[in-house]
């Protein structure tokens, strides 16, 4: 089955931190394969800035060593062309010294669509803005990219938000997750919403509970510095996982328009159950992970890599939300991620409740409920649990079995990486799967008491082996409730 791609407005792109590991991994492999796929108009611009020295030839150079690393099939046409739409500016932030060059360069074609994408830290996201707007780089065809984290807090979002939006309208800010821009959280909503089998059932009187889990086998390794400022719950909890609740969770909306989507995200985040130092103790789990062994070797824990043992950052977190509207009222949400864990996994599983009564004899077997895992990474891709009779004579005997559907097996083509999607979706000025500012201050609004509560807490975060599925408590979280964290497809 061949994919369409449909060809997007003629465009400049600029990509502020050009040099570092995120166009390294993700940006140029992306632009590169949307080139390729008939993508991007003839005319289409990269313009690529950083500090480092590099002539454009030097930089094109740096763009395909980054594409023999990291794509598997080349064409020697296709990388010419692409790396012929490649410019470079030596800019230095500090000073805006480049500016003017980067400035040049834009207005030979003023009237074409214009984005920034910041692949820098979030202490410069306010600095670039302020300079692009005092360079006068901002148009009505302009938009901006920026990466999480969005703040450390409430507070700092909302400084950062405000700088940002001082230079840009709202409608022209992309807060990107690429989590979103994943395959199959894509194929999340055509399930819920094109399929006349699962919206009747997706409430609380057939739904028993949902668990996310976004697990890495990894330990922090070169980012121990910024981690341990952050830690799992800013990292990973406050944008990719409540993003993937929300999607879960949220009401039909009115249309896929990008408002009527994140109007409805946005009541699920407000709707959900406070989690402060009154009920943290039930809530709650936050780990760290000690030595161990991962694919197949020793390794150290977090503190080693740290170099710091009075690090109290937790590297893992269990949860139990509960959304306080009719839809859900009753039903758990059991979200759980964490590094050094026994697998890289991402996956949602949404587990209904029993049949209200079997009609088979004990001899038929124990009867499971169905349950729906939608699989984000590393195999992106839809099952189902369901009971069948065990093929054979000999009477009913009952099995469980799962309907299963991958991607890369039905489809036989080559699934696009999230940020290739997400990438042509700002040229688009499509914002359905970025997050809106309300959005983001929701989030913190729910995530700020629990960092709170753990502050003032003076119990640290319980240790977990390197290569486990993290804290024991972890499990007991689920389990006091009377049920476990499936892993049988883990």
């Amino acid at each position: 089955m061949a994919a369409r791609f449909l060809e997007v407005d003629d465009f400049d792109l600029v990509v502020f931190g050009a040099s570092g590991d995120l166009a390294h991994r993700k940006l140029i492999p992306a632009l590169y394969h949307r080139d390729c796929d008939g993508q991007m108009p003839e005319n289409a611009r990269i313009v690529c800035s950083a500090r480092r020295d590099y002539s454009h030839e030097d930089y094109r150079e740096w763009a395909s060593l980054a594409l023999k690393e990291h794509v598997s099939d080349i064409d020697k046409a296709h990388l010419d062309r692409f790396l012929n739409r490649i410019h470079y500016v030596k800019i230095d932030i500090g000073s805006g010294k480049g500016f003017d060059d980067l400035k040049a360069i834009l207005n030979e074609r003023p009237d074409v669509i214009r984005a920034f994408y910041l692949a820098v830290g979030p202490d410069l996201f306010g600095t670039i803005c302020e300079k692009i707007g005092k360079a006068g780089l901002v148009t009505d065809q302009t938009r901006v990219v920026i990466e999480k984290p969005i703040g450390k807090d409430g507070a700092s979002a909302k400084v950062l938000n405000d700088t940002v939006g001082a230079v840009f309208d709202e409608h022209q800010i992309f807060r990107i997750d690429h989590y979103l821009g994943k395959e199959t959280v894509q194929n999340l909503m055509a399930l819920r919403f094109a399929n006349a089998l699962f919206e009747p059932l997706w409430n609380a009187a057939h739904i028993d509970h949902v668990q996310i889990t976004v697990a890495e086998s990894l330990g922090v390794g070169g980012r121990a510095g910024y981690y341990d400022t952050a830690g799992a719950l800013r990292d990973m909890v406050q944008n990719h996982i409540l993003q993937l609740l929300c999607l879960v969770a949220m009401e039909p909306p009115e249309s896929m328009d990008a408002d009527s989507v994140r109007d409805e995200k946005l009541k699920v985040l407000k709707a959900l159950a406070p989690i402060s130092e009154q009920n943290m103790d039930k809530v709650t789990v936050r780990g760290q992970y000690r030595a161990g062994a991962s694919a197949g070797g020793a390794v150290p824990g977090y503190l080693e890599e740290l170099g710091d043992e009075a690090s109290t950052t937790e590297t893992f977190v269990a949860l139990k939300a509960e959304i306080a509207n009719w839809r859900w009222a009753g039903v758990p949400f059991y979200l759980r991620t964490g590094k050094r864990l026994a697998q890289r996994v991402s996956e949602i599983v949404v587990q209904f409740r029993p049949i209200p009564h079997s009609i088979f004899d004990a001899e038929a077997g124990t009867i499971s409920a169905n349950r729906l895992i939608i699989r984000l990474q590393p195999d992106e891709g839809v099952q189902m649990k369901v009971m069948i009779k065990d093929p054979g004579p000999g009477g009913m005997r009952l099995r469980q079995v799962p309907l299963d559907m991958s991607f890369a097996e039905a489809f036989k083509i080559r699934n696009p990486d999230a940020y290739e999607r997400l990438i042509m979706d700002v040229i688009r000025g499509n914002q359905t799967l970025f997050m809106r500012r309300d959005e983001v201050d929701a989030a913190w609004g729910w995530v700020d008491p629990i960092l709170e509560a753990w502050a003032n807490s003076k119990d640290k975060p319980r240790g977990y082996t390197a290569g486990t599925w993290g804290p024991s408590a972890s499990i007991a979280l689920v389990e006091r409730d009377g049920r476990t964290w499936a892993e049988d497809g883990l």
